[in-house]
Formats: structure tokens, C-alpha cells, sequence
């Protein structure tokens, strides 16, 4: 467990003592991973520390993701793997629901809109845009029912089999397997993948007469990005090595 000493003495910006208003304030970029932790708004005076006391939320695990967030220079991957693996698997989970939920829906609203407002000739570039980004949904939403439905549970048992004691003979043989091993592989084409998007529409779509539309759609789809980034970076730099690790212990205490 991450202490208070190495969490203060790491010259953070935001802090347990701190009032949640406050840090809204200082960067109104938090506001949707604030959102990652369930958290409702309303929270008058109280401090970040009596905010995630009442959510039944790890204080410290709420500040590493929210300063990893407002800090792009900082990444806390041994102190993120510090923290039981089922916190780092619930957050993970609600930003899938959030992505899928929130900002995919949004981004296809700015699509359908521009759909809407352009002459014949403009709509099938648009279209072309729309079966694109339908694409890359559809890969995403793939993506993460994999990581729900194989991935996480694996995790899980991993860490629940550490704390038994116990190993049966179906972990040990999913270990052999490496069954992370392909989502790193995911990741670099989920990434390529938004990158094509975005030059489609920056080099190659001709002008548009809806151009708020079209700088919202751009300003969404680089926001999604760089959320996106922060989230698989957290996959594969806290959460493969923390299986990795569990996966080494298992196999060492099992004399395989």
C-alpha cells in the first residue's frame, strides 16, 4: 500500500487535504476522470480525502490517476502497482464504460450533424468519415469486451490464488499461454488506427461548410486520443507487469 509519506513527498500538486472544488479549478480537464471514479458533484467544502472517504474510493490511488492525468510528464507505475489489483481493474472498467458510454456517442453526434448540414456532394465524404469511425467503434468496443470478459477475470483469479495459496492446474496452464501478450498488440493498432482518422480529415477531406462542427469533431477525436493513450499506458506499464509478476510468484511457489 502506498503510504502518505510517499505520496506527499513526491511534490504533487493535488493533495488529500486539498478541497475537491479546488481542484476542478486548477485544471477543469479532471472533470471527466473524476467522473471515472462515480463521483457525484455537490461537494461544498469538503476535502479530496472526505470526497473519496464518503465514495468508498482509495485516496491514494485517486490522486496517482488524477495527477498522472493533469501531469503528462508524470507516470507512477511502481507506485500504481503498489495498489490491489481489483482498483486498478474497476477503473479500468469504468473508463470503457465511459468511452463507450460518453465520448464515442458524442464524436458520432458531431459526424451524424455534419451529415445533416451538407449538400449531397459534401455528405459522402462525410459518409466515407462515418464508416471509419464506425470501424474503429467496432474494434474498440471488441477490444474491450476481450479485456472484461478474458483478460480481467484472469487478473483477478492470479491475485485471488496468491492470497489462497492455492494453484490449480487450469491457472498454471492459462500462464503457459501469455494470455496478455496479444493486447499490446491491440493497443498499437487501436492508436494507428485514430491516427489514420485523423489525417482522413485534416489532409484529405476538402473544405466543409459546417467548420464548427468540424473543428469540434477534430478537438473530440484528439481528446480521445490522448485519454486513450493515458489509459493503455496504464494497462501495459502498471497492469501487465503486476501480472507478470503474479504470474512469476504462482509458477515459483507451485515448483513449475
Amino acid at each position: 500500500m502506498v503510504s502518505e509519506y510517499d505520496l506527499v513527498n513526491k511534490t504533487m500538486p493535488f493533495t488529500p487535504n486539498m478541497r475537491m472544488a479546488d481542484l476542478i479549478h486548477a485544471d477543469y480537464h479532471l472533470i471527466p476522470i473524476i467522473g471515472h471514479f462515480n463521483i457525484e458533484y455537490g461537494f461544498g467544502n469538503k476535502t479530496v480525502k472526505d470526497v473519496c472517504e464518503s465514495n468508498g474510493i482509495n485516496v491514494w490511488f485517486f490522486l496517482e490517476i488524477i495527477n498522472l492525468f493533469h501531469n503528462s510528464q508524470y507516470f507512477p507505475s511502481e507506485a500504481l502497482q503498489n495498489f490491489n489489483t481489483s482498483l486498478i481493474i474497476q477503473y479500468l472498467s469504468n473508463t470503457h464504460q465511459f468511452y463507450l458510454g460518453v465520448k464515442i456517442p458524442e464524436i458520432e453526434e458531431y459526424i451524424d450533424e455534419m451529415e445533416r448540414k451538407l449538400t449531397k456532394e459534401g455528405a459522402r465524404n462525410v459518409k466515407l468519415l462515418s464508416g471509419f469511425f464506425k470501424n474503429y467503434k467496432e474494434e474498440l468496443q471488441s477490444h474491450f469486451q476481450s479485456e472484461e470478459s478474458e483478460v480481467f477475470p484472469y487478473v483477478m483469479s492470479l491475485e485471488a490464488a496468491v492470497d489462497k495459496g492455492t494453484y490449480d492446474d487450469d491457472l498454471l496452464t492459462a500462464i503457459g499461454t501469455d494470455p496478455v501478450l496479444k493486447f499490446d498488440r491491440i493497443h498499437n493498432n487501436l492508436e494507428s488506427n485514430l491516427s489514420d482518422l485523423k489525417n482522413l480529415i485534416i489532409r484529405h477531406l476538402p473544405p466543409l461548410i459546417c467548420r464548427e462542427l468540424f473543428q469540434k469533431l477534430l478537438t473530440e477525436l484528439y481528446s480521445l486520443e490522448e485519454d486513450l493513450e493515458k489509459h493503455t499506458r496504464i494497462e501495459e506499464k502498471v497492469l501487465v507487469p503486476k501480472v507478470k509478476y503474479l504470474e512469476q510468484l504462482i509458477l515459483k511457489q507451485s515448483g513449475r
